[in-house]
């Protein structure tokens, strides 16, 4: 049974699961679909192109697929998919993507906290926090378990690392490495995530381990280049340094802080 307020505006066409709430003047297009347990705010707005998981919470004055701020946007009918268990707070926004890659992706228990804000064809994984008024360029890619301070800004096509934590009120406008945190104007390394490490299981061994290779890599006696052809001659065998040597040869921004 949906539980449906009698002054929101709900399109006939919109595929709305068992027990969704939405609240009072919520305004839901055609072209949207919104998972079991889920609840809409009053005075959200959630358009064409919306693809909403189960108990998902988009609180109230959110904006959920609406179009991209973007000159070369042609009304093209993308989308944005939000997957189960995140929570969306008031003003956030969400656009959806353009012919680039015709979508906006948000994970599972993804926290997005007041006035939020995440661009055309952003790729935001599971289990991140953006804290209040961070805002993300489009093409963003976040990976999993990141969290970024308030008040941050990304820049267009940067990639942040999993497990990283990005201080509040940081322009962050080069790739962020996996596992660090990161702070400062500019954008500068600040040693491990360990808080964040240890709460999902890693070892002391493996913290060690992850310490010695950013060690290389952020030491003033080499390049990025050369640091990568000594972890690989070090560390090959060692999964967290083959997913920091993956990140790194994706990056195409540059390294923050190196």
């Amino acid at each position: 049974m949906i539980k449906q307020h009698p002054t929101a505006c709900v399109s006939a066409k919109a595929q709305i699961s068992d027990n969704v709430e939405i609240a009072p003047h919520a305004y839901i297009e055609d072209n949207v679909i919104i998972g079991e347990g889920s609840y809409i705010g009053p005075n959200a707005c959630i358009y064409n192109g919306a693809h909403i998981g189960k108990n998902v919470r988009v609180f109230q004055s959110a904006s959920i697929s609406h179009q991209p701020q973007d000159l070369k946007y042609a009304n093209e009918p993308s989308e944005v998919f939000i997957d189960d268990n995140t929570t969306i707070h008031e003003f956030v926004t969400v656009h959806r993507g353009t012919s680039a890659t015709m979508k906006t992706v948000i994970g599972k228990n993804v926290l997005l906290m007041a006035y939020a804000h995440v661009a055309h064809d952003c790729r935001v994984g599971d289990n991140v926090i953006l804290a209040n008024a961070v805002q993300l360029g489009g093409h963003v890619h976040i990976d999993d378990y990141t969290i970024i301070g308030g008040v941050s800004a990304v820049h267009q096509f940067t990639i942040i690392g999993r497990q990283a934590m990005i201080g509040g009120g940081c322009r962050i406008s080069q790739d962020v490495p996996p596992f660090i945190l990161a702070a400062g104007e500019p954008l500068r390394y600040e040693g491990l995530n360990i808080i964040g490490l240890r709460r999902r299981g890693f070892t002391g061994t493996e913290v060690e381990t992850i310490k010695k290779v950013y060690n290389i890599l952020y030491s003033k006696s080499h390049n990025v280049s050369q640091a990568k052809a000594i972890i690989a001659a070090e560390y090959a065998n060692d999964k967290h340094a083959n997913i920091i040597m993956d990140f790194l040869a994706q990056s195409k921004r540059g390294i923050a802080g190196k």
